[in-house]
């Protein structure tokens, strides 16, 4: 499996910053060719799922993913969630981490994920990781600024 990870700095509080990154159809359009779809009724918590469909028409996946840990921010604790990916094509895990940035402004995040694409072979997870790297940092980019 291919491993990343991303940190950020933000000048959003941890509440915002957190916000807007849990907003699933916020992504929709942050990865190309991405729509996210909730599928199960709000609020957002452990059990909660979504699917990311990728591509046009025939060349399309599904990447339902459900959140197995929900822990928003609070005073004193950073906030935690971690994602498992369910599908055919994609397989893997993602965890988000908020917390106030040490400077007393802002917030810092940490985007980690383990994927897996079923079709390709495990010797291009060494190029996986970068390419998810790259993708993912530009999609939490547009999510926090959007």
């Amino acid at each position: 499996m291919a491993l990343f990870r991303i940190d950020r700095r933000t000048e959003l509080s941890c509440g915002e910053a957190w916000r807007r990154l849990t907003d699933w159809p916020r992504h929709s359009g942050s990865v190309p060719l991405t729509r996210i779809t909730v599928t199960t009724p709000a609020p957002t918590g452990v059990g909660t799922v979504f699917v990311a469909r990728t591509g046009i028409g025939r060349l399309a996946f599904e990447d339902p993913m459900e959140i197995v840990a929900w822990e928003p921010p609070g005073a004193q604790r950073p906030g935690h969630c971690r994602m498992v990916k369910r599908g055919r094509v994609v397989t893997g895990w993602a965890e988000i981490e908020v917390r106030p940035d040490p400077s007393g402004t802002g917030a810092r995040l940490v985007w980690r994920e383990e994927l897996r694409v079923r079709p390709l072979p495990r010797a291009l997870d060494a190029l996986i990781a970068p390419a998810g790297r790259l993708v993912f940092g530009r999609a939490l980019t547009a999510v926090l600024t959007g």
